[in-house]
């Protein structure tokens, strides 16, 4: 399969360089034909998760069309970004090779630690072009076409950040990230209970938080080859809640008359290609 490669061009704003317009290179992502070695299931689509009414959407309009303006805003809150921030510290080795799936305009990663290359994906390139830590970034629908124009084995890293819950096709993604993941890469795919209603997937807008957690399980269960999701998630309580005579009584009234504003709750689903790396 023919994969595309990005020629830069300089920023008039920064000097970073960003991805415009690809140019075509011959790689193959077939065996060689004479090859007598068998050809591995892994990275195959072993099962469909969801059934045709589970992945419609209330707005059937292009997603190209919705996210045509630029919303410079935060998705999650504060504490739903440090959670995010301190998780890929943790498992994001520096000096990997970074792709970010459906990306914006701010970046989760941490600022401290210094990576080869980050690749951003995303629908807004007016979004893309203000995140700070992106090399390069591409525009593409994911729900019109899933296949990456990427080498396989490219990434140390795919991320996916309060996304995974407007893919309609979230299969053919995951068996596309597992291609361009190397052996021991990490997929990590976080969420909150924030989305954009309308463009949200039928079975995740009808969905529980917990079965929304074990619906991302499944999806990386449906591609053969990573390993066992692991779940982390974080329910804060409501914000100025708890007891204690030193909390204010402002605090307190709002929680009694339940009005007080909850925190986002943090939820991610990790897995890797084929096995966990020792140093994790």
């Amino acid at each position: 399969m023919d994969s595309l490669r990005f020629k830069l061009q300089q920023s008039p704003i920064q000097s970073k360089p960003r991805i415009f317009q690809p140019r075509v290179t011959n790689i193959s992502n077939r065996t060689d034909e004479t090859d007598p070695r068998p050809t591995s299931s892994a990275g195959k689509i072993q099962r469909l998760v969801l059934n045709n009414e589970g992945r419609t959407k209330l707005n059937v309009d292009p997603d190209r069309e919705f996210y045509s303006s630029p919303r410079f805003v935060n998705h999650v809150d504060d504490r739903f970004i440090s959670s995010l921030t301190d998780l890929y510290r943790n498992r994001l080795i520096p000096g990997s090779i970074v792709l970010d799936l459906m990306s914006s305009w701010v970046s989760h990663l941490p600022e401290e630690v210094k990576y080869e290359k980050v690749v951003g994906h995303g629908l807004n390139a007016q979004e893309l072009t203000r995140n700070p830590r992106l090399d390069y970034f591409f525009v593409k629908d994911l729900n019109e076409d899933q296949k990456f124009e990427f080498e396989d084995k490219y990434f140390d890293a795919v991320l996916c950040s309060v996304g995974v819950q407007y893919l309609q096709q979230p299969e053919k993604v995951f068996a596309e990230v597992y291609r361009v993941l190397k052996p021991g890469g990490v997929f990590i795919v976080s969420f909150s209970n924030r989305m954009f209603y309308e463009k949200a997937i039928r079975v995740w807008r009808d969905g529980t938080e917990y079965s929304r957690v074990q619906l991302v399980v499944q999806y990386f269960q449906s591609v053969e080859g990573f390993t066992q999701p692991e779940i982390i998630r974080e329910q804060p309580g409501r914000v100025g809640g708890g007891g204690g005579a030193d909390k204010p009584v402002l605090s307190w009234f709002m929680n009694f008359l339940g009005l007080a504003s909850r925190p986002d709750p943090f939820n991610a689903v990790i897995a890797y290609k084929n096995f966990k790396p020792l140093y994790e």
